[in-house]
């Protein structure tokens, strides 16, 4: 099988953030740009990003993310995780909008918890964390401990995700994965699992709507009690 290698991209030829990027991220807006300039380069030569996604980094995935924040309650230091993270896909946009979090990136494959690595050094996020491993592994959750909020995207259907995810989350948190519009059905289908996995009443928020064109669908599943 042959692998064509994407074509290298002039950072001068990448697109401008919206105008709104400035309202999410605020003082971090130029480290969201050069976040967006390494998904763009570094990340498509990696494999991260498939041709068809570069025109739309900054609507459907970096700006997608960032507005999680949204969702996240306000408290200093509140401790979240996003498994699965692949190339920083919700952490790194979260992490940047929302400063305040602590945030650990859990991803088993070397050569994306590598880039994680190196993406938090070169934006210098001291509030983020890498931990390369699996979310179920239980080295991992005793190595990460508990979180407030476990977040993820594109991960694995829900009753799977919600099992993987529930276990990480502590006492009275939640999980939070942005998901498809079809997360209704999703629901519905594995219901059972998320009970069995310790789930409670889920509901699904939109965020982001009336500011970004492509608003995030959230589904919010607290631990029971």
């Amino acid at each position: 099988m042959f692998h064509v290698k994407p074509p290298e991209i002039d950072p001068e030829d990448l697109a401008a953030p919206p105008s709104v990027a400035g309202e999410i991220f605020g003082a971090n807006l130029d480290r969201a740009v050069a976040y967006h300039r390494s998904l763009a380069t570094d990340g498509a030569v990696r494999g991260f990003i498939g041709p068809r996604e570069m025109p739309r980094l900054w609507d459907r995935h970096i700006l997608n993310c960032a507005v999680l924040g949204d969702v996240i309650p306000r408290n200093e230091g509140l401790r979240v995780a996003d498994i699965g993270s692949g190339a920083g896909l919700p952490g790194i946009p979260l992490a940047l909008a929302r400063p305040d979090l602590d945030i650990t990136l859990i991803e088993p494959l070397l050569k994306r918890s590598t880039y994680l690595s190196e993406i938090v050094d070169d934006l210098r996020l001291d509030n983020v964390t890498v931990v390369r491993g699996r979310a179920e592994e239980k080295a991992v959750r005793e190595r990460v401990g508990q979180f407030r909020v476990v977040t993820s995207r594109a991960v694995a259907p829900l009753g799977k995700l919600a099992g993987w995810s529930l276990p990480l989350v502590a006492r009275g948190g939640e999980m939070m994965a942005l998901k498809g519009t079809s997360v209704k059905e999703e629901l519905d289908r594995d219901f059972r699992e998320i009970t069995r996995a310790g789930g409670g009443r889920a509901r699904i928020i939109t965020a982001g709507e009336g500011l970004i064109d492509e608003p995030a669908t959230v589904i919010v599943i607290p631990r029971r009690k």
